[in-house]
């Protein structure tokens, strides 16, 4: 780790072109691998602001961080009492809407995002997600079982910036995280305008028996029914005799 900050220090050393202020940035690990013992990971996001010129004394320096998963279709049911029982009335296909979304920043969105700022570039989930669906309830109902399952996160206040120079914070992804690329995206702001962007990926891939059975269930549907079902038959059975030999 003590390697990669000495670089991105050396990095803010070199010329810079006609940017005034840029973002140099990199992550603990780019590549997350999911096994049956998974319970999730902590990834670290750092960087530092190189600059040709002394930084501005007017206006405070932000940062902002979204880490976004891979995108899907999504079918959103509404369920109903009729005679007694709950049942889905309506269903709802959902375009392709991120399967995890969290955003980190320095401090409060409301002090240091426009709402025009948001919109061009999309930071928040509310710009993020769907944007045309917006005030639909299947869409709010989607983005409500997401955070629900801490898959859509806002952390106001927890990117560290120090000296106005060097930045930090950690991003957990959870164990129910999906297989694909997240996109990783840095802004750096002043006065609520994006003056820098960065943009990298964490690949999440599944590995050992669980990518076998994935790939097997996309591949060869019809085979992995079969195994599934020849699996369920002999469980039920050896619960069964397992049971009768307790009994006797």
């Amino acid at each position: 780790m003590m390697h990669r900050i000495v670089a991105l220090l050396l990095l803010c050393l070199l010329p810079l072109g006609a940017q005034a202020e840029q973002v140099i940035a990199a992550l603990s690990q780019t590549r997350v691998s999911v096994n049956a013992n998974f319970d999730g990971s902590e990834i670290l996001v750092f960087g530092a602001v190189k600059r040709d010129r002394p930084a501005p004394e007017d206006s405070p320096l932000d940062v902002i961080i979204t880490v976004s998963g891979p995108e899907r279709v999504e079918t959103i049911r509404r369920k109903d009492r009729r005679y007694g029982i709950w049942i889905n009335v309506e269903a709802q296909v959902m375009g392709h809407s991120p399967t995890f979304y969290t955003v980190a920043t320095t401090r409060p969105l409301a002090d240091i995002l426009p709402p025009l700022t948001d919109s061009l570039w999309k930071i928040t989930d509310d710009k993020r997600v769907l944007p045309g669906m917006r005030g639909h309830p299947a869409r709010e109902a989607l983005i409500e079982l997401r955070e629900k399952a801490d898959l859509y996160r806002t952390r106001e206040g927890e990117v560290e910036l120090s000296a106005d120079t060097l930045f930090d914070t950690s991003i957990a992804l959870p164990s129910n995280i999906v297989e694909g690329a997240y996109n990783t995206r840095i802004f750096l702001l002043r006065n609520g305008e994006v003056i820098d962007s960065y943009g990298t990926s964490i690949n999440v891939q599944k590995v050992g028996i669980e990518r076998w059975l994935y790939n097997l269930a996309y591949s060869q549907a019809l085979l992995y029914g079969i195994m599934a079902l020849a699996i369920a038959a002999l469980s039920g059975w050896g619960a069964s005799e397992l049971f009768r030999l307790i009994r006797r």
